[in-house]
């Protein structure tokens, strides 16, 4: 937005407001006027990219405007959370972030955006889990089992993760500093490679996609020993949490969320807001999100940001703790 029009908007937003006027009721009755872009830090068919079109399809529908999805992949998302953060704060520019977000917060000292004074929440979309595999020849059933042979041979296990940084590399730190185990970390290039590794026991564990793995937990070509987030995934019912399996308050769940450029108008953010939480509840959407494992959720942009706050805490005790290093 150039700058004397979002001056001006300032000045209406303040005079509004002293003379009684409900300017920024006004500015959210009008919004939106022009097509939405919705800004995707990863390569399509990944799961940001998958929910951000699923997203963009329902509010499309819901507001007549059409809404696009633009691909900028790298750095784990900074490219494209930096260019949102960047961008006019009119409520047409959107980033789908995923807990990536929070990771690079907590794993860089500096990046080229603050992400809780450069970009604003509007709602955390969907939670994910990932799944503790194993592969068949290591001697355990259980997480109990897992701990316990670390435990006895420490440093002798392995786990895989799709890059440093990433949501696996997280959650294996998490499941070393609960658990008090020492299971190296093996860097692969993505998800895809550190499953693959686990299937031909080139490493004995890995944290793989609950979407990706059912099929090989199936077949018996790994074994399931738990589940990432607080809940059972309803593609694997039968696996436990990774708490419930001894680990209590173990919570390392993917998520994927949409954020504005700081200074969005209030009235903007809320009726985005109330769409992506309306839409998340049709039956079309909790279909689709159900085959991904994918659970929607309800949070008010205040509650995402606490909620996003909070995550950035967590991973920089993990991050420190683990001593983690950025590539």
């Amino acid at each position: 937005m150039p700058i004397r029009l979002r001056t001006l908007l300032g000045l209406l937003a303040g005079a509004g407001a002293c003379l009684g006027l409900p300017a920024a009721d006004s500015l959210a009755q009008a919004y939106p006027a022009k097509p939405l872009r919705i800004v995707v830090g990863f390569s399509a068919g990944g799961a940001a990219d998958v929910t951000a079109r699923l997203v963009g399809k329902k509010l499309s529908d819901e507001v007549g405007r059409p809404v696009a999805v633009e691909n900028r992949a790298g750095a784990s998302g900074l490219i494209a959370n930096a260019a949102v953060a960047g961008s006019p704060p009119d409520g047409y520019t959107l980033a789908m972030v995923s807990s990536a977000a929070a990771i690079m917060a907590a794993l860089h000292a500096k990046l080229p955006y603050d992400v809780k004074r450069d970009l604003a929440p509007v709602a955390l979309v969907v939670k994910s889990s990932h799944v503790l595999l194993v592969h068949p020849s290591v001697p355990v059933r259980t997480v109990k089992d897992l701990v316990a042979l670390a435990r006895s041979q420490p440093g002798k296990l392995s786990y895989g993760s799709a890059g440093v940084g990433s949501a696996q590399h997280v959650a294996g730190e998490l499941f070393n500093m609960m658990a008090k185990t020492k299971i190296q970390h093996v860097a692969y290039k993505g998800g895809a490679e550190n499953v693959l590794a686990t299937l031909t026991g080139e490493i004995e564990s890995t944290f793989g996609s609950l979407v990706a793995a059912t099929g090989f937990i199936n077949a018996g070509r790994v074994r399931a020993l738990g589940i990432t987030g607080t809940q059972r995934s309803a593609l694997l019912p039968s696996i436990p949490t990774i708490g419930e399996a001894g680990l209590p308050g173990y919570d390392s769940s993917a998520w994927y969320g949409l954020l504005a450029p700081a200074g969005v108008p209030r009235p903007i953010i809320s009726q985005l807001n109330a769409l992506v939480v309306k839409g998340g509840q049709s039956k079309e959407l909790l279909e689709a999100y159900t085959r991904q494992g994918l659970d929607p959720q309800s949070h008010t942009p205040e509650q995402f940001g606490e909620f996003l706050a909070g995550e950035i805490a967590k991973y920089t005790e993990v991050v420190k703790l683990a001593g983690m290093k950025p590539e």
